[in-house]
């Protein structure tokens, strides 16, 4: 078969000719040979489009849920949960059994960690651009509360972590941002109105009015053209004109992942 351009997927399956083994591809040759697995957790995540941590990491595994409680054996780069499931929670995307926008939701927050299940969360919250596309909101956070109502391990811990929820973030980086503060705690106005001295509004990521400081946090998307960023760099210059802003900082996501002790520094140095 691999003489013929057929590639192997894992253990029984093989993918045919031209066909990229990507995450769909992957996740359907575990389903077709487990039949009752459902696609869950951070895998119906990335099928939603949802922005998730876990993704990034190098140790990433299929995630799917048992809701039979029969898989026993051990199965090669899944991750298998044994909890139940609703079969309203079931839906079918792009030809998989997926769980739905709310229980994938859910099933984040009771898992863990916190982290990385308000990252998800805000994403599906809001209007995100997901690869090429930009995404409209996917659900409203009533609909996470009321599928978090459900008798399940961790649902106390996840409703706390629910009240956490900022649907402004715009993106993963200004979530682990803002929760890096508030664990120092520091509360900033998140995605707070500032006018120019023109009249013009201008949003800043965050704000503490007080001492007029603002912090801005740069995704990792680079500007594409030369006018992307001439807007980028005539926009914090009007930002340093505005009346309420004194001094400004920006961050990086590498700032934020990986040097969030230095970044807090920073932002205490500037603070009373």
């Amino acid at each position: 078969m691999r003489s013929e351009g057929w590639a192997q997927v894992r253990s029984g399956a093989w993918a045919e000719p031209g066909q990229g083994l990507d995450l769909v591809v992957r996740l359907r040759a575990a389903q077709l040979l487990n039949p009752q697995l459902v696609v869950s957790h951070c895998s119906a995540a990335q099928l939603w489009q949802i922005e998730t941590l876990d993704s990034e990491r190098p140790d990433h595994h299929l995630e799917f849920t048992d809701p039979g409680l029969t898989v026993r054996q051990v199965l090669t780069g899944v991750r298998v949960h044994r909890i139940s499931l609703a079969e309203a929670d079931v839906v079918e995307q792009r030809g998989l059994r997926v769980t739905d926008v709310p229980r994938t939701l859910a099933d984040l927050l009771r898992a863990g960690p916190r982290d990385d299940a308000l990252v998800a969360v805000e994403s599906a919250l809001s209007y995100r651009r997901v690869g090429p596309s930009r995404r409209a909101p996917l659900i409203a956070p009533a609909g996470i509360a009321v599928a978090l109502e459900a008798p399940l391990l961790g649902a106390a811990r996840a409703r706390q972590w629910l009240r956490l929820v900022d649907p402004r973030a715009g993106s993963p980086a200004e979530t682990i941002a803002r929760l890096r503060m508030l664990d120092a705690g520091l509360r900033p106005e998140t995605q707070a109105e500032v006018r120019t001295r023109d009249g013009r509004r201008r949003y800043l990521d965050f704000l503490f009015r007080d001492v007029g400081l603002a912090v801005e946090i740069e995704g990792y998307a680079f500007h594409g053209t030369r006018e992307a960023h001439r807007r980028d760099v005539a926009r914090f210059n009007q930002l340093l004109q505005c009346p309420e802003v004194r001094h400004l900082l920006r961050f990086t996501a590498e700032d934020v992942f990986h040097r969030p002790a230095s970044m807090i520094a920073q932002i205490r140095t500037l603070l009373p």
